[in-house]
């Protein structure tokens, strides 16, 4: 290579070297002023949904779901079969115990029983007679034994025949409200047809579960407040009348059951119900919703928030503090805190995965999450 073309190379090689070192110092320079600027402004402010802590009255209760039960309650049916011949009810109407509701046709039976009831009256005939002459030593004492058995049978195969008609003629076996007819008039019905619901209302059942963990608390006796979304804004208190001596073994749940009165009749077999079991007396307690608190294995904290003075726009500026805090009982969307936060406290109610110690914030309450000390559940 000559001496020209090697001056040459070397020109190339230093000038492409130092546009690369001049490339390379340039974004040196702008990533350190990128730093430099962040490191000025800080940590943007998160947005904040927050609550003000306050006392509440807490007055403890068991509170879980239940569905109503007749105290007495059948599917009508009958036990023999037979054409309708009769229907003395109407849909959901009241009866009396013992009321005739549908008759069956007993025509044939009715022709035999009187068969039966003349057989009858022939076997008292002869035993009478045969009496008077056993008497008079006429006839053998055999002969009426004979005739005392004849006459038990006929007068047995008599009361077969009138149960058989009594199969026939359907009736409330207690008092309470019929459903709705299931039978027409000349209609056949087969042994175990239903014919109508009929439901003992007042009292009414009221069948519920709880843990057993709660099982100490509840005794028969105590009061219970049962509503419903069926009867908006009324409360029906009654009374825990039986527990269930046995833990369900794959729930750990245990049936209670209670009574309320039914004098209007609005409380109907299947109803969905809220119930509440009173525990105790009433309590003072600081109340946040559920939202506020991180649980964590190093203990329950959460996020309140502080002001330092105001900013450059006049507002204040927020910071949050992380405290840990004892939670105690729970109610629906509450909870109670023994310690780590005073009435008055603005709280973090939502955002916290943004936050650390000393934070900037600002509050954004527009949409709140859920604080409702007694959330019903409502059937859908």
């Amino acid at each position: 290579m000559s001496k020209g073309s090697a001056k040459q190379m070397t020109v190339t090689v230093l000038s492409v070297a130092l546009v690369f070192g001049a490339v390379y110092g340039f974004q040196q320079f702008r990533n350190n002023m990128i730093s430099k600027m962040i490191r000025g402004k800080g940590m943007p402010p998160q947005a904040v949904s927050t609550i003000t802590a306050n006392v509440s009255t807490w007055h403890p209760a068991i509170r879980t779901i239940a569905t109503l039960r007749a105290v007495e309650g059948a599917s009508l049916s009958t036990e023999s079969g037979g054409l309708v011949t009769g229907i003395h009810f109407k849909s959901g109407a009241m009866v009396k115990a013992g009321q005739l509701l549908v008759e069956l046709n007993t025509a044939p039976l009715q022709a035999q029983l009187a068969q039966l009831q003349a057989a009858e009256k022939l076997a008292e005939i002869n035993e009478k007679r045969d009496l008077a002459q056993l008497k008079i030593k006429a006839i053998s004492q055999a002969t009426v034994d004979a005739d005392k058995a004849n006459l038990d049978s006929a007068r047995a195969q008599v009361k077969a025949q009138q149960a058989a008609i009594a199969e026939k003629m359907i009736r409330a076996p207690f008092a309470g409200r019929l459903g709705l007819r299931q039978v027409d008039l000349g209609q056949y019905l087969s042994p175990g047809n239903a014919i109508v619901t009929l439901q003992k209302l007042d009292p009414i059942y009221v069948e519920f579960n709880v843990p057993q963990g709660d099982l100490p608390k509840i005794h028969t006796g105590m009061s219970v407040q049962a509503t419903s979304d069926a009867l908006p804004g009324q409360t029906v208190n009654g009374t825990v009348t039986a527990i269930e001596p046995l833990v369900d073994s794959t729930t750990r749940n245990v049936k209670i059951r209670a009574m309320l009165p039914n004098h209007e009749g609005k409380l109907l077999p299947g109803l969905f119900m809220n119930i509440a079991l009173d525990q105790g007396v009433t309590r003072q307690w600081v109340t946040l919703p559920s939202t506020a608190i991180a649980y964590n294995p190093y203990g329950s904290t959460v996020f309140v928030v502080h002001s330092k003075g105001k900013g450059a726009d006049g507002k204040p500026e927020l910071f949050v503090e992380q405290q840990f805090v004892t939670t105690g009982a729970t109610r629906g969307d509450q909870v109670a805190i023994l310690s780590g936060v005073h009435p008055g406290d603005l709280v973090v109610t939502s955002g916290q995965l943004k936050l650390h110690n000393g934070a900037p914030v600002f509050i954004n309450n527009s949409i709140q999450p859920t604080n409702d000390p007694h959330p019903e559940v409502h059937q859908e």
